[in-house]
């Protein structure tokens, strides 16, 4: 194999003008008209890491007794281009899944980005956030490190372990590095505490565990368990069963999508 020359301006060269493909620009790529429930939150989402996040979270506000949180969950299929669509452009411009619109209001209320979705239900319901605000802060830590650590994971191991086309020695011990290097520091911490923010279980561990619980379970990546040898990361495997056993979390996976 030839050692790659960097050009001195990028060029797209294998362009793909399939509705779900790589492209180098944003925006609409085809007009469309998603459905909408009768529900107060109209989700919009897939069961990938980031999409079960808010799957678990409206359970769990469920399970806790949340009347007025019910929901209507449909199915993005992201390998068809379904975010690609004007109305879902129109949710979240940034075209990634999940999207939620919370019709509850005289207006709709739009919005992206999984851990700001679960931080926007917490605040309005309540729930699962903790109220003084060094706890908060601390919850929000947690939250904001999973948004810049996940990628990762997900684009720098995943991608390279899992569905580049090629085995690359380079780039997959460097991912693994972080990686690991993540597991471990979510080993370190959740030995001091039994939830990653401390006493009590939040959306922090909600987004944490829809990515790190995945990875320990070895639901994410095949062969991707053993290869990082999670089970020596003996806390953050006892926290992933804990958060795994909670009927929300369960029912959150188990979640049907309805078509678009």
């Amino acid at each position: 194999m030839s050692e790659y020359v960097k050009p001195q301006v990028w060029a797209w060269a294998d362009q793909n003008e399939k509705r779900g493909g790589n492209r180098p620009t944003a925006g609409s790529r085809f007009e469309q008209v998603l459905p909408r429930g009768e529900q107060p939150l109209q989700v919009y989402s897939l069961g990938t890491p980031n999409g079960i996040k808010v799957a678990i979270m409206l359970e769990e506000l469920k399970e806790a007794g949340v009347a007025n949180a019910g929901y209507d969950l449909f199915r993005i299929n992201i390998s068809q281009g379904d975010q690609f669509g004007s109305d879902f452009v129109e949710i979240n411009p940034n075209s990634k899944i999940p999207a939620l619109v919370d019709q509850s209001g005289n207006e709709d209320i739009k919005v992206f980005e999984s851990a700001h979705i679960l931080l926007y239900l917490a605040e309005k319901y309540g729930h699962f956030i903790p109220e003084n605000l060094q706890d908060k802060t601390e919850m929000m830590n947690w939250l904001f490190w999973q948004t810049g650590a996940a990628p990762f994971v997900g684009g720098g191991f995943g991608h390279f372990f899992h569905y580049a086309p090629t085995a690359q020695e380079y780039p997959i011990n460097r991912y693994t590095m972080e990686t690991k290097r993540q597991l471990d520091l979510l080993d370190q911490l959740l030995a001091t505490r039994p939830y990653i923010a401390g006493d009590d279980y939040t959306i922090a561990d909600i987004a944490i565990w829809s990515w790190y619980g995945r990875l320990v379970e070895g639901n994410l990546y095949p062969g991707s368990a053993a290869f990082l040898d999670v089970k020596s990361y003996k806390y953050l495997t006892e926290w992933t069963e804990k958060i795994a056993a909670r009927p929300a979390v369960q029912r959150g996976l188990a979640a049907e999508y309805r078509p678009i």
